[in-house]
């Protein structure tokens, strides 16, 4: 169903004046934005840059300005330069690797508008009246929108300390004013979305220290930044991400911009005859009003993110830190409750980390950051540890320390450093559960089990989930073998969004060829509850629970258990009826989406999973038939590489499944 057919479906349900009011109301709109539009092509959105010629932040940074040569020294003590030169060196010859695109080379002059993948381009209009998404094309609004974040200016900044060469500097020059001609307010696809307006905002702030004195950059530079970098917090406080259903991810990132905004320009106020462009001391105090209420909305009391997603955990948590450590460093503080809020997240990112350090992606990813500090071409997506590492200064948790002691760097900048652990290890890992956001790990010394089973994201709305109640990832000494198959891709390909989504490659049952809970092809973000899943019972070895997905749709509700055995593992599917009186077995089946380089052959009655170092025998109970079907796996947004899928059919209410390794 298209987007406009199910708007007219949602009319149609509508009562007869509730109806005409929305009607009026979006005749009213669009009246307000032809008049907007027809102000701005007449007089743009712009601020004289000698307004801001005295203009010099009192704010303190994240990291101090006055202390280059520590940076420096230690950059190069610990053989991190040359990485970051040559980061540097592809950033300032426009080559970038965004979203799945591969090493491409953007040409002398940036595609601040374009899907450089496929080559389209989203004309300079209103930006209210740009269609971003057109799920009959294969363009990607996040490719402008990714590198319109300049997340790459810290690690050019980087560079500049590093060498003093003032290329780095006239590259960060040259960037910012071509981006600000080819972008003027409220006029290109990099104003559509009030989150990337933020997260460029806070990006352009973190590398004001690399470039401020830079003898390369004249004063006029500065004045034209700070008139852009004002104009896009009146944008971001203007066109808050707070009217839809939820919140989320996309509020974060403004409350997060706004503060960022807000310290930055102190008491410093745009007056005169524009009495409506807002004052920095409100974006301040609206933003840090607004973020303490935002973490407890979407925060679960167990510290889980109610996205039900692990990378958008991982995301609003950084958004939620940095920002508050930002504050932190200008003499503003949020309340104990709030601390203690925000330490349980990372308590969650610490706990479902794998033995390899990795953390399994669970429901949507999209690669997003808010800053990135290290390792800009090469940081793992599934790699939560730079958080750790600076959340165990800002807590003072050794465990966390030690949990993130590779990503050294994010706690240098960010926190100022590592202190010395007092403990010499972490603690071994134990099984947890998370029951607020549906997260359960079993571990053994060998084995690590995580399973999913809980409600979907925004309280049953479902945005960022999957189809995945009851399936589960398995990693055995350190070694992945089955697997969350990924995201991929969003409106690129709604296709390939909805089989990432769906029941059938999740490592779960599916009775027919229904999905757990049902999926519009063209509603991309939309997944309402039908599953309820709910954990019957919970041990250090043991999880039992069950989910009512198919209830409606054919009688059944799936129950598993998992058990953790010596150099095993045990999973039992009941496809139980809801009634007693019914009694019709349909068919199901169960997938398990094998991990990258898993080889899988027949032994007589059973399967070999092999790799190098890895051997286990899977055995099934009631299998009707069992095939080895071709898979795919993503890792990384807009990126998926090949797999296997055991696909086991059954035709009995009752599927034992065993796993079991030297």
């Amino acid at each position: 169903m298209s987007s406009v057919q199910t708007q007219i479906r949602r009319l149609k349900e509508m009562p007869f004046r509730a109806a005409m009011k929305k009607i009026a109301g979006k005749a009213i709109q669009e009246a307000r934005f032809a008049y907007r539009q027809y102000r701005i092509s007449r007089s743009p959105i712009t601020l004289r840059p000698e307004l801001f010629r005295s203009f010099e932040t009192t704010s303190t940074f994240l990291f101090d300005p006055l202390s280059r040569e520590h940076y420096v020294n230690l950059l190069k003590k610990e053989g991190m330069d040359q990485e970051i030169i040559h980061d540097a060196e592809r950033i300032c010859t426009h080559v970038f690797d965004l979203l799945g695109s591969g090493e491409t080379s953007l040409g002398p002059s940036l595609p601040w508008h374009e899907d450089f993948k496929t080559g389209f381009r989203w004309d300079n209009k209103f930006y209210k009246w740009i269609k971003i998404v057109d799920l009959d094309n294969a363009a990607d609004v996040k490719v402008p929108w990714e590198l319109s974040r300049f997340q790459h200016f810290f690690t050019l900044g980087k560079a500049y300390w590093l060498t003093e060469d003032e290329k780095y500097a006239l590259e960060f020059q040259a960037q910012l004013e071509d981006w600000m001609i080819q972008n003027p307010v409220e006029m290109s696809v990099n104003w559509t979305c009030a989150m990337d307006v933020a997260i460029r905002s806070s990006n352009w702030i973190a590398v004001v220290p690399f470039f401020r004195k830079s003898p390369s950059i004249p004063e006029s530079f500065w004045e034209s930044f700070h008139s852009s970098l004002y104009l896009q917090g009146v944008f971001i406080r203007g066109n808050l991400e707070n009217t839809g259903e939820h919140t989320g991810n996309h509020y974060t990132a403004n409350l997060a911009g706004l503060i960022a905004l807000g310290i930055y320009f102190g008491s410093f106020n745009v007056q005169g005859n524009q009495p409506l462009l807002g004052n920095p001391a409100d974006w301040l105090t609206f933003g840090m009003d607004e973020m303490e209420k935002e973490l407890f909305v979407q925060v679960n009391e167990d510290g889980t993110n109610y996205e039900a997603s692990t990378s958008y955990h991982r995301l609003v948590a950084e958004m939620f830190l940095v920002t508050t450590m930002w504050c932190s460093r200008n003499g503003l503080h949020f309340p104990d409750v709030y601390m203690r809020r925000l330490e349980k997240m990372h308590e969650f990112m610490l706990h479902i980390m794998k033995p390899d350090g990795l953390t399994p992606l669970i429901g949507d990813a999209d690669d997003g950051r808010y800053l990135i500090v290290s390792r800009y071409s090469g940081w793992v997506r599934s790699d939560f540890r730079h958080l750790l590492a600076v959340a165990g200064e800002f807590f003072e948790r050794d465990d966390f320390r030690n949990a993130g002691i590779s990503s050294w760097e994010d706690a240098l900048w960010i926190a100022g450093g590592n202190k010395p652990s007092r403990i010499p290890e972490l603690d071994e890992p134990r099984s947890v559960a998370y029951p607020d956001g549906g997260y359960y790990v079993l571990r053994s010394p060998e084995i690590y089990c995580l399973i999913r089973c809980g409600e979907l994201s925004f309280h049953g709305h479902g945005a960022h989930s999957h189809n995945d109640q009851l399936s589960f990832e398995l990693n055995v000494k350190g070694k992945d073998i089955i697997v969350d198959p990924g995201t991929f891709v969003y409106s690129a390909d709604y296709r390939a969004r909805n089989l990432f989504r769906s029941t059938a490659v999740h490592n779960t049952i599916q009775v027919g060829d229904m999905e757990q809970n049902d999926m519009e092809d063209r509603n991309l973000f939309l997944l309402r509850e039908q599953t309820y899943a709910k954990c019957e019972l919970f041990s250090y070895e043991y999880f039992a629970g069950n989910h009512r997905g198919y209830e409606k749709k054919s009688g059944i509700i799936h129950r598993r258990e998992i058990m953790l055995k010596d150099s095993g593992l045990v999973i039992i599917d009941k496809l139980e009826h809801a009634t007693p009186a019914q009694s019709e077995v349909l068919p199901a089946s169960a997938a398990f989406m094998l991990a990258a380089g898993i080889r899988v052959y027949a032994d007589k009655r059973n399967l070999i999973l092999q790799a190098e170092g890895f051997k286990a025998i899977v055995a099934f109970e009631n299998a009707a038939e069992v095939q080895i079907q071709k898979g795919w796996i993503s890792k990384d947004y807009g990126v998926r590489e090949p797999s296997q899928l055991l696909r086991v059919y059954t035709h009995h209410q009752y599927l034992r499944t065993t796993i079991h390794w030297d």
